[in-house]
């Protein structure tokens, strides 16, 4: 069993991902790179092989945000890891690279990811449940 922690691991794998995909930085250039290749191994990746890419891929990404964005690596409500913005705002890396994975890029990462400031800008929406 690894000693390493868990953020650590992370950070590991991310970098893993970034010298593969031979880019300097966690920035958004890099996950222009990232959804490219997602694009082009969607078809080859096998069902046993699924859950390690989204894994390492999914790192990666969450990484590039932490960098870009400043967030931080965090559990979500529902016991998820994910990305927390602003302390408002949680992604999660992992499910955004599976879903480009599934549907291709309606579902880009790189559109994602771009579209980070504009959520960070939105005025946070109160619940109407809420009173």
């Amino acid at each position: 069993m690894s000693s390493e922690s868990p953020l650590a691991s992370l950070r590991a794998a991310a970098e893993a991902v970034r010298q593969q995909l031979q880019v300097n930085a966690f920035d958004a250039a890099a996950v222009q790179r990232l959804s490219d290749l997602i694009e082009v191994q969607r078809p080859a990746i096998q069902p046993a092989d699924r859950e390690g890419v989204i894994m390492a891929l999914g790192c990666f990404l969450g990484q590039c945000m932490v960098d870009t964005y400043q967030g931080e690596w965090a559990a979500g409500p529902d016991g998820s890891t994910g990305v927390g913005l602003a302390g408002r705002l949680f992604f999660n890396p992992f499910f955004l690279v599976s879903e480009q994975l599934k549907k291709g890029l309606e579902q880009s990462v790189s559109t994602f990811f771009a579209s980070i400031p504009q959520r960070l800008e939105a005025p946070q929406q109160r619940k109407s449940w809420i009173k």
